[in-house]
């Protein structure tokens, strides 16, 4: 083979491979997302299963019908809790709950975790903030939560708060720190914003304009 046709087969395979990765780059983000989702909603088919025979024959004819039932089922929960008939029967189960030795540090945990990531408790989470972590020079995006007791804190004569650090893209977990109040900085954008940075990994970034 000459130099001339070699040449031409090498143009054509790294053509070939361009648009391979091209192709492979613009449909993987399109199909792991859809995966995702399809394993997400096998589960929640395969859990609530069981819910199909609570419904009536009409709902039992659908297809996924466990899903559509314990949609109504959430709905009819947050309608009967704002209509204050369910109230006192939560906060029954949650005293129950805070009296059963293994039961109350697990449910106690989840219910603040719950309300933290909801952003509907405004104690919670107050500002987003900038640390230093995980070490000295390289910063980190996180959550102040609260001053710490002084017993939690360094032998030193100053004020501690800690800040969850989320992780990406999963930010249900993450790193709990302890830092000292002059090395902590207020950023000035909602708990919403910075959420959604975190999940994407620093792709989706808050307008500071607006």
């Amino acid at each position: 083979m000459s130099n001339k046709r070699k040449n031409i087969f090498i143009a054509i395979i790294d053509y070939i491979c361009s648009l391979f990765l091209t192709g492979l780059l613009l449909i993987l983000p399109i199909t792991l997302t859809i995966a995702v989702f399809t394993i997400t909603f096998r589960m929640i088919v395969g859990w609530l299963e069981p819910l199909k025979r609570f419904g009536s024959p009409f709902i039992g004819s659908i297809p996924y019908s466990e899903v559509i039932l314990a949609f109504g089922l959430i709905l009819a929960a947050g309608a009967l809790y704002n209509m204050f008939l369910v109230r006192p029967i939560i906060h029954a189960l949650e005293k129950l709950f805070e009296k059963i030795p293994i039961i109350r540090p697990v449910y106690s945990g989840i219910k603040k975790l719950v309300h933290a990531f909801s952003f509907q408790d405004k104690a919670s989470f107050t500002q987003v903030v900038r640390v230093e972590f995980p070490k000295k020079g390289i910063y980190s995006i996180g959550f102040l939560a609260s001053q710490i007791d002084p017993q939690f804190a360094p032998p030193i004569d100053k004020k501690y708060f800690s800040v969850f650090i989320p992780t990406t893209p999963n930010p249900t977990s993450g790193f709990l720190v302890l830092v000292p109040e002059e090395e902590i900085a207020i950023i000035d954008i909602s708990r919403q914003d910075a959420m959604a940075m975190i999940i994407s990994g620093g792709i989706i970034q808050p307008d500071l304009n607006k």
